[in-house]
């Protein structure tokens, strides 16, 4: 008897339409598969599961089961595509820690974790891990310019602390800007993070466990036709991306070194995306992206075609990797 996988979809936050399109890919990808896949989709109206055909089932919460043709249909691993909230904050998988069906993702305390932009920055720091000087600003905080500007400086970023796909993150070049900026990066969340806007060449590195062993993909260079690597860029064709990147062998050796001891020390699972920006020839951190996209205009897909690994076949290993998972859960 296969065993039965759903791709979790959608979420509660801006990413959704992301997610989707992440999930139809990744769904598409396993028809070929061993497995009985099936696509859930959470948002904050339902929680369902569809077939291939179509045929919508719902979701039972208490479980994470669901009836079909009167049989009881329990997942054993769950492909988590949820870019946001839930999947990508930790609450999905708590949930399913609870429930012991493993997920191809981290544990939900790295999750949370890493979602935090700021708490996870300043972990990486801890462990000498290079990254953009940051001010950290909660909602209804006293603050004020000169403050900013003293701990950041301009040009700055202004980034909503618990958000994905550039949702809620905008670039600041005078402090005349700053207020407005700030009430409009809090529409998408009540912390914030404003980092100084490093200068240099910015590059992407995937990361997975493939056949037991922690593999650093070919690494891509993002080159925006927009002042960043923002929503247009990533998802409107609005930058380069050059995998393998250009890039000098001993920037290649350090991103590998710097990636893999990420990895290891943060407890990531899975596949990973991480963010850094050369800055004198020193890589810095921007951030960590544990679910990461698998759009066709996502780099992690790129990256396996790089190193000549088929979407399916990855995905089928990742899989197969994290239902051994269940008997620590």
């Amino acid at each position: 008897m296969s065993a039965v996988v759903g791709v979790a979809w959608g979420g509660f936050t801006s990413e959704h339409k992301i997610s989707k399109k992440s999930g139809d890919a990744v769904f598409s990808a396993l028809q070929t598969s061993p497995f009985d896949v099936y696509k859930i989709h959470i948002s904050k109206k339902e929680w369902s599961v569809s077939d291939v055909s179509g045929n919508i089932y719902k979701l039972n919460k208490g479980d994470f089961s669901f009836v079909k043709e009167g049989v009881s249909v329990v997942f054993d691993a769950i492909m988590n595509m949820i870019h946001g909230a839930p999947g990508e904050n930790g609450q999905l998988a708590g949930m399913l820690e609870l429930l012991k069906i493993p997920q191809t993702s981290c544990s939900s305390y790295v999750a949370a974790l890493t979602y935090n932009k700021r708490d996870c920055l300043a972990i990486a720091r801890s462990n000498k891990i290079p990254t953009a000087r940051f001010f950290t600003l909660d909602q209804g905080d006293d603050f004020t310019i000169e403050e900013i500007e003293k701990a950041v400086g301009f040009p700055c970023f202004v980034k909503a602390n618990r958000a994905g796909s550039s949702f809620g993150v905008y670039k600041v070049y005078t402090p005349e800007e700053l207020p407005a900026t700030i009430e409009k990066s809090f529409e998408e969340d009540k912390q914030l993070l404003i980092e100084t806007a490093l200068e240099g060449r910015e590059v992407s590195v995937g990361v997975c466990k493939w056949m037991n062993k922690i593999h650093v993909l070919p690494i891509t260079e993002i080159i925006s036709e927009n002042d960043f690597f923002d929503y247009e860029a990533k998802y409107k064709g609005k930058s380069q991306e050059i995998t393998p990147a250009k890039i000098p062998e001993t920037w290649k050796e350090a991103l590998i070194d710097l990636s893999t001891k990420i990895y290891k020390q943060m407890g990531l699972e899975g596949v990973v995306r991480s963010e850094f920006i050369f800055e004198n020839g020193i890589p810095h951190l921007l951030e960590i992206n544990t679910i990461p996209g698998m759009t066709e205009e996502s780099l992690i897909p790129q990256q396996l075609e790089a190193s000549g690994i088929s979407l399916t076949d990855f995905l089928e290993e990742l899989i197969s990797e994290t239902m051994k998972k269940k008997e620590y859960l």
